[in-house]
């Protein structure tokens, strides 16, 4: 009699990095405008610096949603990255909100950043993640626009309820959008939780700085015992405790500076409790798995980053 064992391999799941100043973020938007940008002291090249060294460390590949006047800015910083192994993708150009833009300021923000994104990388950028997870149901004008401007996938719908941003009963774990134009578009939704019939956020960003430990490994257990993979993303800024103050609202600012201090540990602890590639690998492997002709390349790719990341923690 003949047994056939079935192996069931890691989950790969997703790492992401949102390249942006401390001064650029959503929380003080009311108070830093993007024409005082150039006269506030920028440590985004350091962190992210910090940041590839760690992924080196840990053999860690990810996506980096670079804003474009960062790109712009430090196209050597775009170089890098990409020399390091890591994908380049779009995070918009000014890092606006794309519900308080029309389709066409759309357009031209997006189209602006990911033009100055792959003249400094040299390569094509196939992801957008809207700044502040921007894209709700009051605008998915936007997943128009994205397919007609060439992009293969995005990750800005967050399927949770929020004061800035969320579309709730949104999936929470990767689909495909249908756009009104008949093109589609791949989505990719960040980490969350259900408990209870509820959507929470989790593992990600300030949701993992804040939120204990416990519970933000639930995300990942839910999703692997659903065979899913988890989006995780965080911020240069977020490993970087000694940045300037900024005197915003107390909301703003017990979201931006709560545990800057944990956020590298428990970076840490999460990289080396599971594997982690970029969204581009997570496309190719889909699309290894729709065409046979190119599963064995793929499948390859994929278990070198898992056995990489097997040997580097064993």
């Amino acid at each position: 009699m003949v047994h056939t064992i079935s192996i069931s391999k890691p989950i790969l799941h997703t790492m992401s990095v949102d390249v942006e100043d401390y001064f650029q973020v959503e929380a003080f938007a009311d108070c830093v405008s993007p024409e005082s940008w150039d006269s506030w002291p920028s440590r985004v090249a350091g962190n992210t610096r910090r940041i590839l060294d760690l992924f080196d460390e840990l053999n860690i590949k990810a996506t980096f949603f670079f804003v474009g006047w960062i790109a712009k800015k430090f196209p050597s910083l775009v170089r890098e990255v990409v020399g390091r192994g890591h994908e380049v993708a779009c995070h918009s150009y000014w890092h606006r909100a794309v519900y308080k833009l029309t389709p066409q300021e759309f357009r031209e923000d997006t189209r602006r950043a990911r033009d100055v994104i792959q003249e400094a990388s040299g390569i094509r950028v196939l992801g957008y993640r809207a700044p502040t997870w921007s894209i709700t149901r009051a605008c998915l004008w936007a997943i128009d626009i994205l397919t007609e401007e060439g992009f293969e996938y995005d990750s800005s719908i967050y399927p949770i309820h929020h004061d800035l941003y969320g579309m709730p009963n949104a999936r929470r774990f990767p689909y495909t959008l249908e756009a009104s134009n008949g093109q589609t578009l791949r989505e990719f939704p960040p980490a969350t939780v259900s408990i209870f019939g509820l959507t929470l956020p989790a593992a990600g960003g300030g949701y993992l700085r804040i939120f204990p430990q416990r519970y933000n490994e639930y995300a990942f257990r839910q999703g692997e015992r659903a065979g899913e993979p988890v989006s995780v993303y965080f911020h240069p800024w977020e490993i970087d405790p000694e940045q300037p103050r900024i005197s915003g609202r107390l909301r703003s600012r017990f979201r931006h500076y709560t545990n800057l201090h944990k956020m590298e540990d428990r970076l840490v602890h999460i990289m080396c409790a599971h594997q982690f590639g970029s969204y581009r690998d997570r496309l190719n492997a889909r699309e290894a798995a729709r065409d046979p002709a190119n599963s064995r390349e793929a499948l390859v790719r994929l278990e070198a980053i898992l056995h990489g990341h097997e040997r580097e923690h064993s």
